[in-house]
């Protein structure tokens, strides 16, 4: 029997534990300011794809965006409700579980639409891809703005197995290394990451082991996809 083709949110459950402190020792908050930057003269709220554990949603929310986040994982978005329960009523961000292939807002909701640290990357079928824009246009307004941040080096990652990527105090106060396997799957244009976290606390070690799909179109691929679902790309960074 083929193996079954992993759908793109697979793993991000079991990654929300361990998300943050990989990201604080990798990506840190340097793309905060880029979308800060972006967002300073939208008036109206923002939809923030993909929110996960707050990352984004909480330093934006901060700043005075009006921020909606939506996540599929539970209990990713567990994380970020209690962020925002840090933040002052008036700037707290709204938090919703959805699909953004299917999102539960009505026509012309948002002024802009972000789909930050290659979301849109994780939507490994062209299906899912053109559902997802389809959705951010029907929530934007004539003159809405959609912002994507794009993963570009993803297909060019060299495939190695087992090693020890990142090591350090953990989240729960114990000692975490970070074991990852990169696969690649040419023909389906898709980039397999294998994580193994061993938290060690005290006596006790536990391993915490999943998989995360990537799919990385080129960017002129990425452009004609954006346009041929209604959108005029004026400015390509980076």
């Amino acid at each position: 029997m083929a193996a079954r083709t992993p759908e793109g949110w697979h793993g991000w459950d079991t990654y929300a534990s361990f998300y943050d402190w990989e990201n604080a020792r990798t990506v840190g908050r340097r793309d905060v300011a880029f979308w800060k930057h972006t967002l300073a003269d939208v008036d109206g709220d923002v939809l923030e794809l993909g929110c996960g554990t707050g990352r984004l949603t909480m330093p934006l929310a901060r700043a005075g965006v009006s921020v909606v986040g939506i996540d599929r994982s539970q209990t990713m978005l567990a994380r970020a409700i209690t962020r925002a329960r840090r933040i002052e009523r008036a700037r707290r961000p709204r938090l919703v579980r959805g699909d953004i292939r299917v999102m539960p807002f009505r026509n012309a909701r948002f002024r802009a639409v972000m789909a930050p640290y290659g979301l849109f990357q994780s939507l490994i079928r062209d299906a899912d891809l053109t559902a997802a824009l389809a959705e951010c246009h029907r929530l934007l307004p004539r003159g809405g703005r959609l912002g994507i941040d794009l993963v570009p080096d993803v297909p060019a990652w060299g495939e190695y197995k087992e090693r020890v990527s990142l090591r350090g105090r953990g989240p729960r106060g114990g000692e975490v290394t970070l074991v990852e396997s990169v696969r690649q799957d040419r023909r389906r244009g898709l980039t397999i990451f294998d994580e193994t976290f061993i938290e060690r606390i005290g006596r006790r070690t536990e391993r915490h082991t999943f998989s995360l799909t990537f799919r990385t179109l080129t960017l002129p691929d990425i452009v004609d996809r954006v346009e041929s679902s209604g959108f005029l790309v004026d400015h390509v960074l980076g």
